[in-house]
């Protein structure tokens, strides 16, 4: 998904200049109103939806889809799309790329000024690209990569649920059960529930990037996600390495260089994520 919207972005003006040329060619599409725009359609096979609004934004008649009609949709406000789209001439407006809610795909909004009412035309915009000839479109396989991403993200989410419970209820069992208190009993839920965080913020941040768009604005973005993951891990190897350190010094002195090592490696982590974040801003 991330890939679509950097093409889209590196072709806007083009992309927009193709859109409303073609649209000003075909006349009012008020007109088409009567035949549920199906020139429109047949025009811009990337169009999902259209519908049309007064002067003051609310919603005169259906929502029309290619193969269907809704008419819950009438009368409803649709002023938060004003703010969403960005005048281009006295007709158009485009908006940037978005999930819509009707239809769940990730596309950008054109409206247009006709008389005292507004049209609003949804364009697919995986579809809209491949039209153009901007990506090689493949829908099965695409339907396949979003399955795919979706079953790892929500797997993730589950072994980190898992991780969480397991450290809840192995602190639980050895103070109330067990009646045993140690620093193994505090140190090892929280090693567990560090990673349990470490890999849900690693699912939620692939399900957000390739299942449910939400934002690509920043520009390092890649490295934050890295950066986020690789902090909570460092900070699970910390913890556990506190942990041998107060272990060793209880029961057996000479096996402090031990510990050393794994702070050392730690250290070696927390330098080489500087090295890569410094480059990665340069």
């Amino acid at each position: 998904m991330k890939e679509f919207i950097n093409v889209y972005e590196n072709n806007q003006e083009d992309i927009e200049k193709f859109i409303i040329t073609t649209l000003k060619n075909n006349g009012s599409i008020l007109a088409e109103a009567s035949s549920n725009y199906k020139k429109v359609f047949k025009t811009f096979p990337s169009m999902e939806l259209a519908y049309v609004t007064d002067q003051d934004f609310n919603q005169c008649d259906a929502n029309i889809f290619r193969n269907k009609t809704e008419l819950s949709a009438k009368g409803q406000s649709r002023a938060y799309m004003s703010t969403k789209v960005m005048q281009k001439d006295d007709e158009f407006s485009i908006s940037t790329p978005y999930i819509s809610s009707a239809t769940g795909h990730t596309c950008i909004t054109v409206m247009k000024k006709e008389k005292d009412k507004y049209v609003f035309i949804d364009l697919r915009l995986s579809t809209l690209l491949g039209r153009l000839g901007l990506i090689e479109l493949n829908p099965n396989f695409n339907e396949f990569t979003t399955f795919f991403y979706k079953a790892v993200g929500f797997s993730l989410m589950a072994f980190a649920f898992f991780a969480i419970i397991y450290a809840i209820f192995g602190y639980v069992s050895s103070i109330f059960i067990e009646g045993n208190f140690s620093l193994d009993t505090l140190f090892k839920p929280i090693v567990a529930l560090t990673l349990g965080l470490a890999i849900f913020d690693l699912a939620k941040t692939i399900l957000e990037r390739e299942v449910f768009f939400k934002n690509y604005s920043k520009d390092n973005e890649d490295t934050n996600v890295l950066t986020k993951f690789s902090i909570a891990i460092i900070i699970a190897l910390s913890i556990e390495a506190l942990m041998v350190v107060f272990k060793i010094a209880l029961h057996d002195y000479s096996q402090m260089i031990y510990a050393l090592y794994l702070i050392i490696g730690i250290a070696l982590i927390i330098i080489s994520l500087g090295i890569y974040s410094y480059l990665s801003k340069k």
